[in-house]
């Protein structure tokens, strides 16, 4: 199969999934297709699907981030001893671990083609996270809560796990509770992947956002934190800082003394 016949397979199953769309035409634009597919994946409820569905989507989504770069950790620079700053996708990033900012439902972002870092990793990691996420949620009957992680796999993502954390919403202004809860989402996921045996993990700007919480204080929190559980534990795990925006970047490299 070519890539566009991958997509067409993939949308006309989605939609026959779907009965209140079995009458949507698809349409011919390549990127409307694209737009299609994605927003069909984000509202997928966690449900089974054939050996087929599987195999065709998984090649079509390594395909498709392939086509957009793989980043792979030995082409970064550290910035400082065991630590890196990187900007660009999360989800091209090829390591241990990558980090991505969940809700409390912690299946994924069911808004169609959404621009939050749980719709991208759930989308170019395939509707398997979503099944992942939904049974751990039903093994530990209740959400998850603020400050704490999970650890899946990583399925179509070219690094090998995903630790979901919740980080705090912030309501008004930003209080003592809001620091604590972020500083926990990082710890929380160093110690959940050190406990599995992960060399390093990305890490992208949590609570940042929809969550409100404001960028340099969540970068300073960030830095702060990952330093400290490193120099407590002695860990050598490596971190990357991951962000997407150039404000972000900016700010990461002031806080850590980069030229």
């Amino acid at each position: 199969m070519t890539q566009n016949e991958r997509r067409i397979f993939l949308i006309t199953e989605l939609l026959r999934e779907q009965s209140r769309y079995s009458n949507l035409k698809i349409p011919a634009d390549e990127q409307e297709q694209r737009n299609l597919l994605r927003s069909l994946f984000n509202i997928r409820m966690p449900i089974p699907a054939s050996k087929e569905f599987f195999a065709v989507q998984d090649d079509y989504l390594r395909e498709e981030t392939k086509r957009k770069g793989i980043t792979g950790l030995s082409a970064l620079t550290p910035i400082a001893d065991g630590l890196y700053l990187w900007k660009g996708d999360i989800t091209t990033l090829r390591c241990d671990g990558i980090v991505n900012a969940a809700n409390s439902q912690m299946l994924g972002c069911f808004a169609p083609c959404h621009g939050c870092i749980d719709n991208a990793i759930h989308t170019y990691a395939g509707v398997q996270l979503r099944l992942a996420c939904a049974e751990l949620m039903e093994q530990q009957g209740h959400e998850e809560e603020t400050g704490k992680a999970k650890i899946t796999p990583a399925y179509n993502l070219p690094c090998l796990y995903v630790l979901h954390t919740v980080g705090p919403i912030v309501q008004g202004w930003l209080t003592k509770k809001d620091r604590e809860l972020l500083a926990s989402c990082y710890r929380s996921c160093l110690e959940l992947a050190e406990k599995n045996n992960l060399r390093n993990v990305a890490f992208c700007c949590i609570s940042t956002g929809e969550f409100r919480f404001p960028n340099d204080k969540a970068a300073q929190i960030a830095i702060q934190t990952v330093k400290a559980y490193k120099a407590e534990t002695h860990s050598q795990i490596e971190v990357i800082f991951n962000v997407f925006k150039e404000t972000d970047f900016n700010i990461y490299r002031a806080l850590l003394g980069a030229n």
